[in-house]
């Protein structure tokens, strides 16, 4: 008798079965949005993927699946153009961008945030107004600035505004500091701390998800920015940067649409993979950029 129980009690204690087809619908249902969301994304990266390995004969044809999956046309993007060269202009472009966006937006967006002092709204406004103040506008006026100075024809005017001002990355981290509590800021000038100090030692290490989304927003515009690009080194090869090239590229070889995709496919890979790595920190930055006003 003992026997047969074990062995009932075993089959009740079998592991659960796989979920069923009414589970499986229920789960699709929750996340139909999400999944709609996830499909309009991939597709046309799946299709840029799929054209760049087809042969030059068969890319933009009806037929969407390669017969041949050619994957040295990856390697012939080399060929046809300097694609390390502008790869190289890009970075530089992209991360000293960046890094003059984090030196110039930090202080002046903790001066918004934490500090009192007379004027500060005002500022705040015209900083909000900047923003909404589209580049077109003011880029007869820079050019001729920056053409006076000999600099037209480099990367440089487009570099150097980012050590002075950026007004979206000031707005973006101020509203992220505005969570930190200021019982922090003020504890730690009971202690000594200049402002500086209370800045680097307090604000910064607690603010480094808005820091983080912050940096990878300035990265994605400067590495996916093709206006400016255009404007002050277009007629200099040699300056050109990935957006600019890939530009240029489709209309060199508008007829080998597969060398084209694959030259975009390589460009979006160092943009794909930041992203992939800082996510969570962005994620976390977006969140909490707008708790506070």
């Amino acid at each position: 008798m003992t026997a047969v129980l074990d062995r009932d009690a075993g089959v009740r204690e079998a592991p659960p079965r796989p979920r069923d087809w009414r589970g499986m619908l229920d789960w699709v249902a929750v996340h139909s949005i999400g999944i709609a969301m996830a499909l309009m994304f991939a597709l046309p990266i799946l299709f840029v993927f799929l054209t760049a390995v087809m042969s030059d004969n068969q890319a933009f044809t009806k037929d969407l699946w390669p017969r041949e999956w050619h994957w040295g046309n990856f390697l012939e993007v080399f060929d046809k153009a300097p694609l390390l060269k502008y790869l190289g202009n890009s970075l530089l472009y992209s991360l000293l961008a960046t890094a003059g966006m984090l030196l110039s937006s930090i202080p002046a967006a903790y001066a918004l945030a934490k500090l009192r002092w007379r004027g500060r709204n005002v500022v705040f406004l015209l900083v909000v107004g900047a923003m909404m103040l589209p580049p077109q506008v003011v880029a007869v006026p820079l050019y001729d600035t920056w053409s006076s100075l000999g600099l037209t024809g480099t990367l440089w005017p487009l570099i150097a505004p980012y050590f002075l001002f950026d007004a979206f990355s000031i707005f973006l981290l101020r509203q992220f500091i505005l969570t930190i509590p200021q019982s922090y800021v003020d504890a730690a000038r009971v202690d000594g701390c200049t402002e500086f100090q209370a800045l680097v030692r307090i604000i910064v290490p607690m603010a480094r998800p808005g820091i983080a989304a912050t940096a990878l927003f300035c990265f994605l515009y400067t590495w996916n920015d093709y206006f400016g690009p255009l404007l002050y080194t277009g007629e200099r090869p040699d300056e050109w940067t990935l957006s600019l090239a890939l530009s240029s590229f489709k209309g060199m070889h508008h007829v080998q649409w597969n060398l084209a995709m694959a030259a975009t496919l390589l460009i979006m890979i160092p943009a794909v993979v930041l992203f992939a790595f800082a996510q969570r920190s962005f994620v976390k930055g977006i969140t909490f950029t707008g708790v506070k006003g």
